[in-house]
């Protein structure tokens, strides 16, 4: 997801490298039929890729459906899997051309057609659900379908449109099997990807069977999987601790996370460098507690991200200081730049100057078994109100609530954790500071959504590096959100599994296919 993509740690990394082929060159003979456990405290939204954008949904999503394009480890720029091939049409960057894999089959064995995906494009934009991806599609104007070729037309030049394509909002779905104007609501999926869902319990367990049928970017289908959903990170790691698990991810407690090491005997310990970002979206409309920019400001300046990293997530996690990530093209320190140390002093100064009564009251909303969310959101609300400048009430609650509470803007504040949709900076520009983004915060900026619209110009994204610079600039400067930290990177597998550094590169593509007992 960089030039950037993820960098394993040194030291698992020769591990990984000295491991994995015998791994690979002398399978268990005797285990190959054998199901892999992987627990997560992940939750799925919606089957349906019109009605679900967050990270369980899509790692799912990953596994059961095919995109025209697809991301390999490692990799920037996404390679055919559903498509034969696929390119940009002139240099305008405003038609984009692919052409349809042929033989790939639902699991009713009808054939896919072009129709198919243009069918599956038009239903996410149709649908245009809350907390679905359609806002990822933004400058997508038509779809035509001819043969086995799909063309896109673009409303305004887009180079980042193929890295929209590979991502869940890209998913193809049975033409015969998804009403055009809703969501699907049962719990079957019809897709084309490295494995079949063959049962479903929401919020408890997806069973996956490999997909012998497959034709795509994947040289071999995996083992079969089982995906055991958890409440929260505790009950994960009683499941972990009784064995009933071959695979954690995801998220085992900090605690536990803190004292992960490699050469601990019974099991595997992957660590890697993540893209994965958290945020303090913060409600901008008038009307709101904060809709005042100078309250913002005040708020920014009374977050201490180390004191977070450490007493809340134990090291576990890095402070970050820009709405883009370290390693990513176009990453800068914009918030320490202007908020360089925790200052009550200034915070009280700002908030004279907006000439609001204090303390400032609002609510702070957290998804409730969201891993340490609960814990976060106490500490968080301890350093808004030192000096008696705010006053929070926090509030819990369940995922898919709180996913309609943001989404329709009834909360003052909210902390949610962002996986990158695609190895670009983009992805961290549009849905979350863009008018009418993801996150919802009601903030519209003419300067910043110029800089998104004019860093896709760009073929080479190296030369809008300086848009993503300005842009962070801005976002420090009016505070719609307040970055918080960084993930890192956790995967531990029982000792006779292997591939568990290959499960994810911290990007949210969650590649199912590469575990395998040893």
């Amino acid at each position: 997801m960089r030039s950037v993509r993820v960098r394993i740690l040194a030291t698992l990394l020769v591990l990984g490298v000295v491991g994995v082929g015998g791994w690979q060159l002398l399978p268990s003979d005797g285990s190959t039929g054998r199901t892999i456990k992987v627990g997560t405290t992940d939750e799925v939204t919606s089957l349906d890729p019109a009605g679900a954008y967050d990270a369980g949904s899509w790692a799912l999503f990953n596994n059961v459906f095919q995109s025209l394009l697809a991301f390999e480890p490692g990799s920037a720029t996404p390679v055919p899997d559903a498509a034969e091939s696929c390119g940009f049409v002139g240099s305008g960057l405003r038609t984009y051309r692919c052409e349809l894999r042929e033989g790939l089959k639902f699991p009713s064995g009808r054939e896919m057609t072009a129709e198919d995906v243009k069918y599956s494009f038009d239903r996410v934009k149709k649908i245009n659900s809350d907390v679905g991806p359609a806002a990822l599609l933004d400058t997508l104007q038509s779809v035509q379908a001819d043969g086995r070729t799909v063309t896109f037309r673009l409303s305004s030049p887009d180079a980042t449109f193929p890295f929209k394509v590979a991502t869940g909002a890209g998913a193809i779905v049975d033409s015969s099997k998804y009403p055009a104007n809703s969501l699907r609501k049962d719990n079957e999926v019809d897709g084309t990807g490295p494995y079949e869902l063959t049962s479903y319990s929401k919020g408890k367990k997806a069973v996956l069977a490999p997909n012998r049928d497959y034709k795509g970017e994947i040289k071999s289908t995996g083992r079969p999987v089982e995906l055991d959903y958890y409440g929260d990170s505790a009950k994960l790691n009683s499941a972990w601790k009784a064995k009933k698990l071959d695979v954690a991810y995801r998220q085992l407690p900090p605690s536990v996370l803190a004292g992960l090491n490699p050469s601990d005997p019974g099991q595997r310990v992957s660590e890697a460098d993540s893209s994965e970002i958290r945020n303090l979206y913060l409600n901008t409309r008038a009307g709101k507690p904060l809709h005042e920019t100078k309250v913002r400001q005040a708020m920014a300046w009374l977050i201490n991200r180390e004191q977070l990293a450490a007493s809340v997530y134990e090291g576990t996690v890095d402070p970050l200081y820009s709405l883009i990530p370290t390693g990513i093209t176009g990453h800068t320190t914009s918030f320490f730049d202007a908020y360089p140390q925790p200052s009550v002093k200034k915070a009280r100064a700002l908030l004279a100057q907006a000439g609001v009564t204090t303390p400032v009251s609002f609510t702070y909303g957290y998804g409730l078994n969201s891993g340490s969310a609960a814990a976060e959101a106490k500490e968080l609300k301890k350093q808004l109100e030192a000096g008696g400048l705010f006053k929070v009430t926090l509030k819990g609650y369940e995922w898919t609530d709180f996913q309609k509470s943001w989404a329709s803007g009834k909360l003052d504040a909210y902390a949610v954790g962002w996986v990158a949709d695609y190895p670009d900076p983009d992805t961290y520009g549009s849905p979350l500071v863009g008018s009418d983004g993801t996150m919802n915060t009601g903030y519209s900026s003419h300067e910043v959504d110029h800089l998104i619209q004019d860093s896709r110009r760009y073929a080479d994204r190296n030369e809008a590096e300086q848009d993503f610079r300005d842009l962070q600039a801005d976002i420090a400067h009016d505070v719609p959100v307040i970055p918080l930290w960084q993930a890192k990177d956790y995967v531990v597998t029982s000792e006779d599994v292997g591939g568990g550094q290959y499960l994810s590169d911290g990007t949210g593509v969650f590649r199912l296919w590469r575990l395998d007992w040893i």
